[in-house]
């Protein structure tokens, strides 16, 4: 017999993938006590082992970046574990990384994480949700769980349906939000799933004999899926699969889950018979290693928010003053039938000029007092839906929207107060810039952060990185073609840059005229925002990344020094770092006349760089 826990928490979070994860640690970080209940035994969702979709985002695979021009890669949480993830798991191990995600989890004291762990039902009154239901076969256990505020990451909106919030399902007209790229007329079809697959290279032949339920290619079927090993001229191996295995999108991608996931691992052993097979492809020697049972899912709902995100918003950069992420990838439409439509191509991937804002108002639901949501089922129509759906836009979206549910739950407000407060949403802002985060346009302007009354000099400086950039209010370039429109620009690399001609150690200096007292330091280092870096199973596509080990234009090894009353003072000192947010904590009640950072050594570059030092 099931027994019943009752649970209380300030947020719940249901759904632990690219969007879930940053929502909890960023909610927990902020001091709130968060429940994470995940329906998998793993933590990533579609990036998974379950699935090993790699996390792309707003940087489109490295192709918006350009080195101290534009830096589109999303930083904050999504950083935090794409550095963890490259320099712990140089060895590539889908199991590994999600050891990386349950460590961040466990290692947050005020975050409780529930594994396999299903909400299938919720309470509400007075259009509030007050407790959500969830059930764990593993254990035999139902849970009642109460919170203020509820968050649906669970990409279906499977807590957020429950509670009877309104949501969009297919295709909208043109007419709906005036989007040309969207359909004459509105239909009930979105984008399909996929399963992935990884293959290996050996040194003799590997014979494969198809399942007798496995569909059938022929080239002809296939003509616009490459699929061969030499493929497009490139020497590209089998290592990954392929995402345009993809089905199901004319179908209900969550009743018809099942019967979607066994036509795919159809689909994906005919496509594996004719590659072995079907003609010479390059793959006499190539053998099966893994395959998904779990299919990765491109779409099913998105819910009705305060506002929802249209084509023109993403197109246009349209300014939006409650934003708490951004995006920047292509408005990326498949057709529904995938490996179906034979003489479609598997994506038409419409371009997104600049980076766009992502408001707080799409994450808000309509109807429900105290439900929020973060990644692929925020209030987006399906246009744009095809530029947010990523996983590393996900997982901004989830951090913007965990810290203001904390912030929220802090303030006493009700969530609609908070969104509709100026000063509010301005607060929500300085933190999420604070932890990491970027915003298109938005400085630090926080006033607790006495580096800003600070006069900045250096041992050496490059003149496109003066010392006094580390407290210019943001911590990137974005001013060349693809950054962001013209009349959002901030101009500057954004940085300090120590001569190279002058060598390491480098020092930068922060002095005050009356001394100060503080017991943090803040500092922001470069990691290569202009280059792609993520996760991935693709040989071809690790190439253009400094996989496995700390990015080259990351400081090392450095040491805090402060002065008082005319003595230098070490505070700490720190070797190997590879992160590019570090926040070191020292004890309080002294007061100084200065401080330094000494850095001794990068992970590659000739000089030292670092793009903000704040002080509180």
């Amino acid at each position: 017999m099931n027994s019943k826990q009752y649970l209380t928490c300030d947020i719940l979070v249901a759904g632990g993938g690219a969007a879930g994860v940053p929502a909890a640690l960023a909610a927990a970080r902020q001091g709130a006590s968060v429940i994470l209940c995940q329906d998998r035994p793993v933590r990533g969702g579609n990036a998974s082992s379950e699935v090993r979709m790699h996390i792309v985002g707003a940087d489109c695979s490295g192709k918006r970046g350009e080195e101290l021009k534009v830096e589109a890669r999303e930083t904050g949480i999504i950083e935090e574990i794409r550095l963890e993830n490259c320099v712990r798991n140089p060895q590539r191990s889908a199991s590994m990384f999600d050891l990386i995600l349950y460590d961040l989890c466990r290692a947050e004291p005020s975050l409780q994480l529930m594994l396999n762990t299903h909400i299938y039902d919720t309470v509400v009154e007075a259009g509030e949700i007050v407790s959500a239901h969830a059930r764990r076969p593993s254990t035999e256990d139902e849970f009642e769980i109460n919170a203020k505020i509820f968050i649906d990451c669970t990409g279906d909106g499977t807590l957020g349906v429950s509670a009877g919030a309104p949501f969009y399902e297919g295709r909208e007209s043109r007419e709906s939000f005036g989007e040309d790229l969207a359909q004459e007329k509105p239909d009930q079809q979105r984008l399909g799933s996929s399963l992935m697959f990884q293959a290996r290279k050996h040194d003799h032949p590997m014979p494969f004999v198809a399942p007798s339920w496995a569909r059938k290619f022929t080239e002809e079927d296939l003509k616009l899926r490459p699929h061969a090993t030499k493929a497009l001229d490139l020497d590209l191996g089998l290592e990954y699969g392929y995402w345009w295995l993809e089905w199901g999108g004319h179908l209900d991608t969550v009743k018809d889950n099942e019967s979607i996931r066994d036509e795919l691992l159809a689909i994906l052993m005919g496509v594996w018979d004719h590659v072995k097979n079907g003609g010479d492809h390059g793959a006499e020697c190539w053998a099966l290693e893994w395959c998904g049972f779990l299919p990765g899912k491109r779409e099913s709902r998105r819910f009705v928010g305060l506002e929802t995100l249209t084509q023109n918003d993403v197109v246009e950069s349209t300014i939006f003053r409650d934003a708490i992420a951004y995006g920047g990838w292509h408005m990326d439409l498949h057709p529904p039938t995938g490996v179906d439509a034979v003489n479609e191509p598997p994506c038409i991937q419409h371009k997104v000029p600049w980076l766009y804002d992502i408001p707080l108002g799409i994450c808000v639901s309509k109807t429900i007092d105290n439900l929020m949501f973060a990644g692929r089922n925020i209030s987006a129509s399906h246009v744009a839906f095809a530029s947010t759906r990523v996983m590393a836009t996900c997982a901004a979206v989830g951090q913007g929207v965990g810290t203001a549910a904390a912030l929220v739950c802090r303030s006493g407000e009700t969530l609609k107060q908070f969104v509709n407060g100026r000063n509010r949403m301005r607060e929500l802002q300085q933190v999420l810039l604070r932890d990491g985060a970027f915003l298109i346009g938005v400085r630090n302007e926080d006033d607790d952060d006495i580096a800003r009354q600070a006069i900045i000099t250096s041992s050496s400086a490059l003149p496109e990185g003066p010392a006094h950039n580390i407290i210019s209010g943001q911590t990137r370039c974005l001013e060349g073609e693809n950054g962001v429109p013209t009349d959002r620009i901030i101009a500057g690399t954004h940085r300090w840059m120590s001569d190279p001609n002058c060598g390491l150690p480098a020092w930068i200096e922060l002095r005050w005229d009356i001394p100060k007292s503080f017991d943090s330091v803040l500092i922001t280092f470069d990691t290569g925002l202009h280059r792609v870096l993520t996760f991935s199973h693709a040989d071809d596509y690790v190439r253009k990344m400094h996989w496995g080990r700390p990015q080259p234009e990351t400081v090392c090894d450095y040491i805090i020094i402060a002065e008082i009353d005319g003595a230098w003072v070490d505070l700490l000192e720190v070797h190997n770092n590879y992160q590019r947010v570090r926040k070191h904590q020292f004890s309080a009640g002294k007061k100084y006349n200065a401080i330094r950072i000494l850095v001794n050594a990068t992970h590659g570059i000739d000089h030292a760089r670092i793009c903000e030092i704040r002080v509180y």
